[in-house]
């Protein structure tokens, strides 16, 4: 049995390493992954919308909050994703999101909270660079 969607207005993020230490597998395993995990998110009905950005030495990838507004094509966009490789640059990836996708212009909402999630290997090129860029996250 499927439960229904959670319901909870909510601008969400989703920062995904495609590091070279991720390894293709686990990077096509976190895909499906965000791809369920999407399937309970109400985004259909505009109370729940997401963003998503890949990174590795560079900013990969980047989905902003209304690029989707369906379930299905956020999916899609999802499994089409590509492992990328590289050095696992956190904090540029962080910084992306706060500078370019925690805006009005890409969709974020002011009178909604803002959940931003880091699916890594924790393992970042620069610890201090990502301490800070969580700092003022």
């Amino acid at each position: 049995m499927t439960a229904p969607p959670v319901d909870c207005p909510v601008d969400i993020i989703f920062v995904v390493d495609e590091s070279t230490s991720i390894r293709r597998r686990n990077f096509d395993k976190v895909k499906t992954f965000l791809s369920k995990l999407i399937g309970r998110l109400d985004i259909d009905s505009g109370k729940t919308r997401v963003g998503l950005v890949t990174f590795s030495t560079r900013v990969g990838h980047s989905v902003n909050l209304t690029m989707h507004m369906s379930v299905d094509s956020l999916q899609m966009e999802i499994m089409s994703l590509r492992y990328g490789k590289g050095t696992t640059n956190t904090a540029a990836a962080l910084r992306h999101v706060r500078t370019r996708m925690l805006t009005p212009a890409a969709g974020d909402r002011p009178n909604v909270p803002n959940v931003v999630v880091v699916l890594t290997d924790g393992d970042s090129n620069s610890q201090s660079a990502t301490r800070v860029s969580l700092m003022i996250l």
